[in-house]
C-alpha cells in the first residue's frame, strides 16, 4: 500500500516542478518573445504563412477567430472522413483493412476533430497505417492546437489585449510545443520498449502448435502525441493497457507526465499574462487539491476492493479485476484520475471494472471540466467558473461584478451562462433519450445501476471531449446499435466543443474593449485565499448538484449495492 501512495506522490511532485518551467516557455511562445527554438521554427513558420495566406501581425476580431477555426476544422475533417473512407484502396495497409462503416468514420472523425478521440472500433482491426498516421495522427496535432489557440484568445481578451491570430497561434503551438516534444516523448518511449515499425504483424507459433498474430505498427510516435496533446487515442483496441503501448512503470510514468505538464502550465501562463503569479499559484494549488483528493478517493477504493470478492475470499485485497499486473492498482488509480482530469481519455486498465469510487471520481472531472481539463479551453473553463464567483460575490455585496479590473455585464454572463448549460444538456437529453428505449436503439447489457453509469459515462465523455468509455455499449461495428450510439456521440461531440469555443471568442471580444476600471477599497481581490476557496466551492457545487440525480442513481446505488449485497 504505502509504495503505491509513494509512487502516486513522486509523480505528482515531478508535475509540479515542471509547472513553471513549461507555463514560462508556453507564455514566451504566446507572447512572441524569444525562445531557443527561433533558429530553426521561426524560417519554416514564415514558409507555413506564406503557403497558407497567413497574414502574421493580422489580429482578428471574435468572429473572425471563431469563423477561422470553423472553417480550418470543417476542411481538415473532409479531408480525414475521405482518407478513412477510401483507406483500402490507398497504401500502407499491409493487412489488406477494408474501409469503416460510413457512421464509424463519421464519428471517428469528429471525435479525433475535437481532441476526443472516443473510439468505437479497435484500432488495429479497422484503421491502416496511413490511416492511423495521415489522417488520425494529424488531428492529434491541430486538435489540440486548436483548444490551445482559444485558450490563449481568451486570455488575452481579459487583459485588454488584441486577440491574436488564430493561424498563426496554431501553428506555433504546433512548431514551438507539439512538435518538438512529442519527438523527445517518442524517443523515450522507443528506449522504453514501445514500437515503431511498418511491417505488418508478426505470426508466430506458440508452445501448444498454434499460429498467433501479433499486431504492431508505427505506435511511439502516436503514443506520444496521443499524451501530451490529450488525444488518448488508441493504436490498439485496449490503449495504454497494451504492452506495445506503455509496456512498463517507465512508460507509464512518461505517459502521466506529458498528459499534466501543458494543462498545468497553461494556469500558469494565465499568470504571466495578468502579471499576478499570487493568483497562478492559489488557482494551480486549488485544481491540484481537488485532484489529489479525487486521487486519494480512487485510490483508497481500489486498494479496499470489492466488499463482495472480499466476503468470499476471507480477506481484503486490492481490486485487480482490469488491471494490468505490470502496473497495479495504485498506477491504474492514478492514470485513471489524469486521464479523466485532464480530457485525455486513455486508458491503461479496463474503467469498467473500477470500483464505484472511481467512477463517482471520473464522471466528476468529466462533468466539470477544468481538473484540470482540455490544453487551452480547460484554463478558459476554470477562468469561467471565476467570473461565476465574482458574479456571486458581487450579488452578496451588491457591487457590479468585475474581473482584472473589467467589469462583467449582461453580455458576458449571458455568455457564461450558454458555457455552463450547454454541457449538462449535451449529456442528459441523449442519456435520457437513450434510457426510454434500452434495447431497440442502445442495446444497453447491463440494466442495473451500473448500466446507467455505462450509458451517462459515454455521453459525458464526449461532452467533455474526453473519449474514454466504460464498454458494455452496442457501439462498435457491426453491431446493430452502433448506428445510434456513431450518430449521437457525433452531434454531442461537435455541439460540446464548438459552441463553447465560439461563446469564449465572443468574451474575450467584449472584455478586451473594455476599460479598466481603479482599484479602490471595495474592489474585491481575486488573488486571496478566501476568493479562492469561493471559486472552489462553486466548483463543487455545480459540478456535482447539477448532476447528482444521475451520480445518486448510478455510482451512489452501485456502492450502496456492493456494501449490502443486495
Amino acid at each position: 500500500m504505502l509504495q503505491g501512495f509513494f509512487q502516486i506522490a513522486l509523480t505528482l511532485l515531478l508535475v509540479v516542478a515542471l509547472t513553471p518551467i513549461f507555463g514560462s516557455y508556453l507564455a514566451n511562445v504566446f507572447l512572441r518573445r524569444k525562445t531557443f527554438l527561433d533558429p530553426i521554427m521561426k524560417p519554416l513558420e514564415e514558409r507555413i504563412y506564406l503557403l497558407g495566406g497567413a497574414e502574421p501581425e493580422e489580429n482578428m476580431t471574435g468572429w473572425q477567430y471563431a469563423q477561422a477555426v470553423l472553417v480550418s476544422n470543417s476542411a481538415m475533417a473532409i479531408v480525414v472522413f475521405l482518407l478513412l473512407m477510401f483507406q483500402a484502396r490507398l497504401p500502407l495497409n499491409p493487412t489488406g483493412l477494408g474501409m469503416p462503416t460510413w457512421d464509424t468514420a463519421l464519428q471517428t472523425t469528429i471525435s479525433f476533430l475535437v481532441a476526443a478521440d472516443l473510439q468505437h472500433y479497435s484500432g488495429e482491426t479497422t484503421m491502416s497505417y496511413l490511416s492511423q498516421i495521415t489522417a488520425l495522427g494529424f488531428l492529434m496535432f491541430v486538435a489540440p492546437a486548436t483548444g490551445a489557440a482559444v485558450g490563449i484568445a481568451f486570455i488575452r481578451g481579459l487583459t485588454g489585449r488584441p486577440l491574436g491570430n488564430f493561424y498563426v497561434d496554431l501553428t506555433r503551438f504546433i512548431t514551438r510545443v507539439l512538435l518538438p516534444i512529442s519527438i523527445v516523448g517518442a524517443v523515450l518511449l522507443l528506449i522504453t520498449g514501445v514500437p515503431e515499425t511498418l511491417a505488418g504483424p508478426q505470426k508466430l507459433t506458440t508452445l501448444e502448435g498454434a499460429t498467433q498474430t501479433i499486431a504492431r505498427g508505427p505506435v511511439a510516435h502516436f503514443e506520444s502525441i496521443k499524451m501530451l496533446g490529450e488525444n488518448g487515442g488508441g493504436f490498439f483496441g485496449v490503449n495504454s493497457a497494451h504492452p506495445y503501448e506503455n509496456p512498463n512503470g517507465a512508460s507509464n510514468l512518461l505517459e502521466i507526465v506529458a498528459q499534466l505538464c501543458i494543462p498545468a502550465a497553461f494556469i500558469y501562463t494565465y499568470g504571466v499574462f495578468i502579471g499576478n503569479k499570487k493568483q497562478t499559484w492559489l488557482l494551480f494549488s486549488m485544481v491540484f487539491a481537488i485532484f489529489v483528493v479525487l486521487i486519494g478517493v480512487t485510490a483508497v477504493g481500489e486498494y479496499q476492493g470489492n466488499p463482495l470478492v472480499n466476503s468470499l475470499l476471507g480477506v481484503q485485497q486490492p481490486n485487480i479485476e482490469g488491471k494490468e499486473v505490470r502496473l497495479g492498482w495504485a498506477q491504474t488509480a492514478l492514470f485513471a484520475i489524469t486521464t479523466t482530469g485532464t480530457m485525455t481519455g486513455s486508458a491503461n486498465g479496463a474503467f469498467d471494472s473500477l470500483m464505484p469510487a472511481a467512477d463517482f471520481c471520473a464522471l466528476f472531472n468529466m462533468f466539470v471540466q477544468v481538473i484540470w481539463g482540455s490544453v487551452g479551453t480547460g484554463t478558459a473553463y476554470l477562468l469561467i467558473y471565476l467570473f461565476l464567483a465574482v458574479f456571486l460575490t458581487g450579488l452578496m455585496v451588491g457591487r457590479t461584478p468585475e474581473f482584472l479590473g473589467r467589469k462583467i455585464g449582461k453580455r458576458e454572463i449571458t455568455l457564461v451562462g450558454l458555457i455552463v448549460l450547454i454541457h449538462p444538456m449535451l449529456i442528459l437529453i441523449p442519456t435520457s433519450t437513450t434510457l426510454a428505449f434500452p434495447h431497440t436503439l442502445a442495446g444497453i447489457s447491463n440494466p442495473g445501476f451500473h448500466g446507467l453509469t455505462q450509458v451517462v459515462y459515454e455521453y459525458a465523455s464526449a461532452a467533455s471531449g474526453n473519449g474514454s468509455g466504460m464498454a458494455g455499449l452496442g457501439n462498435s461495428q457491426p453491431a446493430p446499435t452502433a448506428l445510434w450510439w456513431n450518430l449521437t456521440t457525433s452531434l454531442t461531440l461537435f455541439l460540446g466543443r464548438y459552441i463553447p469555443i465560439i461563446a469564449l471568442l465572443l468574451m474575450a471580444e467584449s472584455l478586451s474593449h473594455k476599460q479598466t476600471t481603479p482599484v479602490t477599497s471595495a474592489t474585491l481581490p481575486t488573488d486571496t485565499s478566501l476568493f479562492t476557496a469561493v471559486t472552489a466551492a462553486t466548483i463543487l457545487i455545480l459540478g456535482i448538484l447539477t448532476f447528482f440525480p444521475v451520480l445518486a442513481l448510478g455510482p451512489i446505488a452501485e456502492a450502496f449495492q456492493l456494501v449490502t449485497g443486495q
